[in-house]
Parts: structure tokens; C-alpha cells; sequence
């Protein structure tokens, strides 16, 4: 690893992986952690641990860690509450590095003793301490499944904490099916040790992580957390889905996870101030994820909307003035060439509408100007399906001019089952499209915005 070390190397780069309460019986929490860890392909020693049985998955099963004849660095605890201090005390003496904790049964339920003297075992061993009351931890780059929710994860370079773990296992289904790609998926439940600011710092030096999703019900040091977010943004892009924005919310989450959410808009002072982008929802959060992974930095405000519609032309320039996107008004040599490309009836202003006899060679010609340009630095393209046009050979063509250009680009296609397909081909390849031009336009601006404030961070 080229990177300095970091304490939380072992949780995403571990030698071995031991699985602390692994079981033989599907369905069993401890099963799930074992069979996902193999199954997703992790390269090093696994180690399951449970004095019940002698073997597990052809793996022989030890009655304790301090029995391991091998080094261990990673370990998965997945047993009742009230035993969880002692097995922190054998990994530390083990000369394990950080422990996992899956169990619940600590401060969510009122167990703050509980909670505290797991602590005080962590730091008096020297193991670092994720949880309590989590579903676990991936890392794709490394094929490290230590999760008990699906078996694949789809490998990209969002990386997403959360703070809710039956959320976080949804969401990791969900990212399958939406073609989104992770790079790590770390549930924090309680927060005992390890905290968003420990893992935003081991995440800002991350080479196979471009932005950090963030679902968060409170935070345990306001002052640590956006010192340390502030260094981040100015690198790469956070966004957050803060829970508990009104008094009924606040005391759902005080509740769920023993946080104290705190006032709703003093955190979004507090974000603002250290460049952190705030999503109103999960669909909200993605949207923007999907198109900061692509790892683009915005080159300028200026944005010109290409379309074969009219009407989704006018709704994409309401939602640009009303997010605050700075539509180009195309220069004469502009407009020359993207008029080449449309009938005499089409508009070479901004919106550019190449009218619904565009097929996909109209629109490479169009986008193909707007990226030659140094007037335009980001590019919008809205497809709406005619039967000239095919959907599948136009994001094909998109695919690679995103490829070949700096300037941030985004899309928005509606129509049937072909804009389905030719959709699913775009986000494959990493390419950002959206089915409403509002939910384009709107992670453009989010792009934007993290601009604007990563200036203002480099200037403090």
C-alpha cells in the first residue's frame, strides 16, 4: 500500500478475518458473516471461531480466539451482549487490531454500563472498536464481505457509513439493482470508538474512493467530525442524509440508536460551513453520489442543455434557475455548429433543440460541440424517445464522450423498455443518467455547489 498506515488499515486491508460466534445453521447471524466472507472472495486466512463445533464450511472452527495458531488482524464478533468485553480482552491479547461487534444489547436498549465497559476493554487491549449494534463492513477492492446482508456487492466508488443497519442492508440490495457501485459499506450503529470522522479520514486517502455518502442520526464530537470533514471536502465530495429534522424525528432517533440528534439547523449551518452537501433523501443522496463518482471536479458554472424535446428542455431550464445553474448563452460560433446538427426549425440557444428527428448522430455531432468548446463547462443531454432515434446506440455514444472529456455531463432519457436498457447501459458504465431531467439537473447543481464551497475551504 503506497498510503501512510493508518490504525483503521486492518478494518479494510485485514491479513485475516476471524468471525467470532460463526454458526453451521443458514439463517444465524454468525452464519451469514462466514458464508459472506468466503463467498465474496476474500484472499486471506478466515478463521471462525465457536466452542460448539470443530469445523464449519470445510474451515476448522476454534473454541476461542487465544486458540488461533495463526496471527489475527480483523475480527467479526457476532455473540450475546454480556460477552462481548471479555472477547475483546483475547483479541487484544491475541494481538488483534479491531474488532467488528455485530451484537446489540448495549446503549440503544440502556445498556451505557455495558457499552462503557466494552470501551474500557477496547482501549485498555489496544483494539479499535466498530459498533456495537451493526450489520458490519465491506470493502470491494479487497473482496471483504464481513456484512450479514447480501453476498454481492456491486463494485464502484461510493463509499456509504450508515448509521441504520437494517437501512444499510436494504440500500446494499438496492445499489445491485440500480447498477451503483461501492467502493465501502461500513455500518457505525452506536458509535462507541470508531466514528464518521475516524473513518472520513481513512476514506480522504482512499485511492479507490471518490465521494463519501453519509447516513447520519447524530454525531458524538461535533467539533472532531467537521474539522476533519472540512480537509475532506476540499478532496473529495461528502453528502449527507441527516435523520431527525423535526421534534418527533429527533426523539425516533434518540430511541433507535441512544443519539442525541441536536437542533436540525444548526447542523446545516455546521455542513455548509465545511463543504458537506446535504440530501433531502436517499434517492436525492445516490443521485448525486452516482455523478461524483465518475470523479469529475466542476470546471465552471457555465451549462448548456441539449435535446430532441422542447418540453423537457423547459423543465430542465426551470429547474436550472431554480437550482442555480448559470445557462451559456452560445457564442456565435456555437450556435453555428450546433445548428449544422438540427433543421431549420430547431433552436441553436440554450436549451439546443435538435427536434425529434435526431438520431444518435445528431446528438454526437451537438454533444461533440459543447465539449470542444471552452465556453460550455457542463453538458445536460435529454433524450425523449421518438422511432427515428435508438435509445441503445445514443448512450453507447454518450458512454464514450463522457469518457473522453473533463467537463461533467449528466442525462436524462424517458421512453419505454429500449430507454430502460440503454438506461441500465449507462450507469453500468458509470455514465449518470437519470429518468427525470429534474433528478439530472438537480445532481449537477449538487456538483456544483461542492465546487463553489471546496473554493471557498481552499481559501481558509
Amino acid at each position: 500500500m503506497s498510503r501512510k498506515s493508518h490504525p483503521l488499515d486492518p478494518l479494510f486491508h485485514p491479513k485475516s478475518v476471524v468471525i467470532v460466534g460463526a454458526s453451521k445453521t443458514p439463517g444465524k447471524i454468525g452464519h451469514a458473516l462466514l458464508t459472506n466472507v468466503l463467498k465474496y472472495g476474500f484472499k486471506g486466512p478466515v478463521y471462525p471461531v465457536n466452542p460448539k463445533y470443530e469445523e464449519i464450511e470445510d474451515l476448522k472452527c476454534y473454541p476461542t480466539v487465544l486458540d488461533i495458531p495463526g496471527e489475527i488482524d480483523l475480527v467479526v464478533v457476532a455473540i450475546p451482549a454480556e460477552n462481548v468485553p471479555k472477547v475483546i480482552g483475547e483479541i487484544g491479547a491475541k494481538g488483534g487490531k479491531v474488532a467488528v461487534v455485530i451484537s446489540s444489547g448495549f446503549k440503544e436498549v440502556g445498556r451505557d454500563d455495558l457499552e462503557k465497559e466494552l470501551l474500557e476493554y477496547g482501549r485498555r487491549y489496544g483494539v479499535r472498536i466498530l459498533g456495537p449494534n451493526i450489520f458490519g463492513v465491506a470493502y470491494t477492492p479487497k473482496r471483504l464481505n464481513a456484512t450479514f446482508g447480501p453476498t454481492e456487492v456491486r463494485e464502484g466508488s461510493i463509499a456509504f457509513i450508515t448509521q441504520s443497519g437494517a437501512l444499510g442492508i436494504a440500500l446494499m440490495g438496492w445499489t445491485i439493482v440500480e447498477k451503483i457501485g461501492l467502493s465501502a459499506l461500513i455500518s457505525v450503529g452506536n458509535k462507541s470508538d470508531i466514528d464518521d470522522a475516524d473513518l472520513l479520514e481513512w476514506l480522504k486517502d482512499d485511492p479507490h474512493t471518490k465521494v463519501v455518502l453519509v447516513y447520519m442520526e447524530g454525531v458524538k464530537d461535533g467539533r472532531k467530525f467537521l474539522k476533519v470533514a472540512r480537509e475532506v471536502s476540499k478532496k473529495k465530495p461528502i453528502v449527507v442524509i441527516k435523520a431527525g429534522r423535526t421534534a418527533r424525528g429527533m426523539k425516533a432517533v434518540s430511541s433507535h440508536t441512544g443519539s442525541l440528534a441536536g437542533m436540525d439547523s444548526v447542523y446545516s449551518a455546521a455542513f455548509e460551513q465545511a463543504g458537506i452537501l446535504r440530501a433531502d433523501n436517499v434517492e436525492e443522496a445516490f443521485d448525486w453520489a452516482v455523478l461524483f463518482s465518475t470523479g469529475k471536479v466542476p470546471l465552471g458554472e457555465e451549462t448548456v442543455i441539449i435535446t430532441n424535446g422542447g418540453g423537457v428542455g423547459v423543465l430542465a431550464t426551470d429547474a436550472c434557475e431554480v437550482n442555480r445553474i448559470k445557462l451559456l448563452d452560445p457564442p456565435e460560433d456555437l450556435r453555428e455548429a450546433f445548428s449544422s446538427y438540427m433543421p431549420p426549425f430547431g433552436s441553436a440557444r440554450n436549451p439546443v433543440d435538435i427536434t425529434g428527428q435526431a438520431t444518435h448522430v445528431e446528438f454526437e455531432g451537438a454533444v461533440e460541440s459543447a465539449i470542444k468548446h471552452d465556453s460550455v463547462k457542463n453538458i445536460i443531454v435529454l433524450y425523449c424517445q421518438t422511432a427515428v432515434s435508438d435509445p441503445i446506440k445514443l448512450a453507447e455514444v454518450l458512454v464514450e464522450q463522457n469518457r473522453s472529456t473533463e467537463k461533467p455531463m449528466v442525462a436524462s432519457f424517458i421512453g419505454g423498455e429500449e430507454v430502460a436498457e440503454a438506461m441500465e447501459i449507462m450507469r453500468e458504465r458509470e455514465f449518470p443518467a437519470y429518468p427525470t431531467p429534474e433528478r439530472a439537473v438537480k445532481a449537477l447543481a449538487a456538483m456544483l455547489r461542492w465546487g463553489r464551497r471546496r473554493k471557498l475551504l481552499d481559501r481558509v
